[in-house]
């Protein structure tokens, strides 16, 4: 049976959540995503053809590890994602995973980026048996070189603690900020040959299109 694609996936999700709220918070949710989809959030986000920010971050499974170090062995596929609690980015990193052996076959390396803190992200990594690197961007100070920090708007802060989301817990500050998903295929030259970058956080780039633009290095 052929598998599913990650839009698919995301979709699916997104309508058994919706549905599941009660008409208030559904009301609350809908009007905050549609202000997110209007807004300039991610207008400045690096896309094809410039240079990748370099960084150095701690890897959640211990030590740290830089873009440029990572890119002296080939390309890196780079995601950000919002965090362990988002099913959506959940979906991502399983594809990810699933993935993994061809990106390695094209010769790159994968990095995925939350504001989770290293303890969070290490749970997380284990739970979801992921074999790539798993890095912790406190303060979101990375996302916010690559132009993807966004605000979670105020009317679903509450909300969150409801469902028993707890951001400040999690990213270990009260800022409420997130990183717009975005994922970047780099060459070793430190440029971004490909980007998929959506406010529309249910959006995400499919594994297919990341191989696709790898081959293209090769």
């Amino acid at each position: 049976m052929e598998q599913p694609t990650l839009a698919a996936q995301t979709q699916q999700t997104l309508q058994e959540f919706v549905s599941a709220l009660p008409e208030e918070q559904q009301a609350i949710v809908g009007a905050a995503f549609q202000e997110l989809l209007s807004s300039s959030v991610a207008a400045a986000a690096r896309t094809s053809g410039d240079p990748a920010p370099d960084f150095v971050l701690a890897s959640v499974r211990g030590g740290s590890l830089s873009l440029r170090e990572a890119l002296a062995d080939g390309p890196v596929v780079l995601s950000f994602y919002r965090g362990s609690w988002c099913p959506f980015c959940n979906l991502e990193l399983n594809a990810l995973q699933q993935c993994l052996p061809d990106i390695r076959t094209c010769g790159a390396r994968l990095i995925a980026v939350s504001p989770e803190k290293p303890d969070a992200s290490l749970t997380h990594a284990e739970k979801l048996d992921l074999e790539f690197d798993v890095l912790s961007d406190p303060g979101n100070r990375v996302a916010n070189e690559y132009g993807l920090v966004m605000s979670v708007h105020e009317s679903l802060r509450p909300l969150y603690l409801e469902w028993g989301i707890d951001l400040p817990g999690a990213n270990g500050d009260d800022r409420y900020e997130l990183p717009v998903p975005a994922t970047y295929v780099i060459d070793r030259d430190g440029i971004i040959r490909a980007a998929h970058v959506d406010k529309d956080y249910t959006k995400r780039m499919e594994p297919d299109d990341i191989l696709a633009a790898l081959r293209t290095l090769s």
